[in-house]
């Protein structure tokens, strides 16, 4: 209650009733304080469900008996964490998309907006110690793989604080066990048969997470891999992003046969429902399971969608409908699925996902702050890292009189 108004009331009212009101003001105020805050302490710690089980889609097989099971268990503190690493890049693309849009981001960008559930399922079932190589769709994994945001943002915007020191972009992220973010369209299959050649090798029980894009699915040396895998039996997770469109073009259009995990032939498939955070994560636990019991490989098939067009370059809407693009998003995307599932088995509290909503709206805003300040790397710097462990060399510069030095 202000002064003047207390003033006021103290002047009108005869002071007994001056003090009842003032007694009913100051209980009931404390009252709401003291049960409000009473029940908000009491569903923080009691009255969430702290387990439950939901029925997922079952898969479609390929030379397989079974699948994986057809229910997922999720903890409580599962759920915000898959929520929060989906919500995180979510922001974090829709931040490139603002940067690319006033001309801060250059090139090439390929954003993972509508596919987070891939991503946050898929790390959610391996080890830290496995190893994931992708294609250039690769912020997402670039984060759930430990980079932070900011190194990212700085990446894309060319800066010397981005993860690749600013001289790869948005196709060239690197982490321990991820190998990319590679531009060249399929060329990262046979890389990852490769480094599942290795993991078998050291006999460390690792297996290789090797993404693609159903745009990639035709390529000859997918089946190349494919066919070495097969018959070496490597620990290789293979699996195909297939998120609707090649660049501007249906699968039904690219393909002839639109059953990606049918292709691998002799190599056991199954086909997940990618928008699902949970289909993905049992799934991949499935696979895993397989590769590592010394199987041999597995292909699995996402089905997801991206909701921006193939880059940056393409809007997206020529090749299909907006009306597409808002049906997927009211009905299928993979945030608002595990956030009403949280919430409808009462896990979880709208005001704790505002919260973490907050929390990460203001994370990539300082990471776009970082990103747009930090100085690019210096001409000096061009060459550098271009071996490991070397001990500087001389490398010709853009001219044969200029010589620059390249430290590891």
């Amino acid at each position: 209650m202000s002064a003047c108004l207390l003033a006021f009331a103290t002047a009108v009212l005869e002071p007994v009733k001056l003090q009842w009101l003032f007694n009913d003001f100051i209980l009931g105020y404390f009252q709401d304080v003291l049960l409000g805050s009473r029940v908000v302490v009491s569903r923080s710690f009691a009255d969430f469900t702290p387990q439950a089980t939901f029925d997922i889609k079952k898969c479609d097989v390929h030379r397989l008996e079974e699948g994986p099971p057809v229910k997922a268990t999720l903890t409580r503190d599962q759920g915000l964490q898959y929520y929060r690493i989906m919500q995180t890049v979510r922001r974090m693309e829709l931040k490139a998309d603002q940067l690319y849009k006033q001309k801060i981001i250059r090139g090439f960008c390929h954003l993972y907006d509508g596919q987070e559930a891939c991503a946050a399922g898929i790390e959610a079932a391996i080890n830290p110690s496995d190893h994931l190589i992708t294609a250039y769709r690769a912020h997402g994994y670039t984060y759930t793989r430990g980079v932070a945001i900011k190194e990212i943002l700085a990446e894309l915007t060319g800066r010397k604080g981005g993860v690749a020191k600013g001289k790869g972009g948005s196709m060239h992220m690197y982490a321990p066990h991820f190998y990319g973010g590679n531009g060249i369209v399929g060329a990262q299959v046979p890389l990852g048969a490769g480094i599942a050649l290795a993991c078998q090798y050291q006999g460390n029980n690792q297996v290789c997470v090797t993404l693609y894009g159903d745009g990639a699915a035709n390529q000859g040396q997918l089946f190349e891999a494919f066919n070495m895998a097969a018959l070496w039996k490597l620990p290789c997770i293979f699996i195909c992003e297939n998120n609707k469109y090649g660049m501007g073009t249906s699968v039904e259009r690219a393909s002839a046969s639109t059953d990606y995990y049918k292709r691998g032939d002799f190599i056991p498939g199954l086909r997940v429902d990618g928008m699902d955070v949970l289909c993905v994560r049992e799934a991949t636990q499935f696979a895993a399971d397989h590769c590592r019991s010394g199987k041999g490989p597995i292909v699995m098939e996402l089905q997801t969608y991206r909701y921006h067009g193939h880059s940056m370059s393409d809007p997206g809407v020529s090749y299909r409908t907006r009306e597409e693009i808002q049906e997927v998003r009211s009905k299928s995307d993979p945030i608002s699925l595990l956030k009403d599932r949280m919430l409808s088995n009462n896990m979880a509290a709208v005001e704790e996902f505002k919260e973490i909503d907050i929390a990460i709206r203001k994370e990539v805003e300082e990471a776009a702050q970082y990103a747009t300040s930090d100085p690019e790397p210096p001409l000096e710097e061009l060459c550098n890292h271009i071996f490991k462990n070397d001990p500087p060399l001389e490398v010709r510069g853009t001219h044969p009189w200029a010589t620059l030095k390249s430290v590891s």
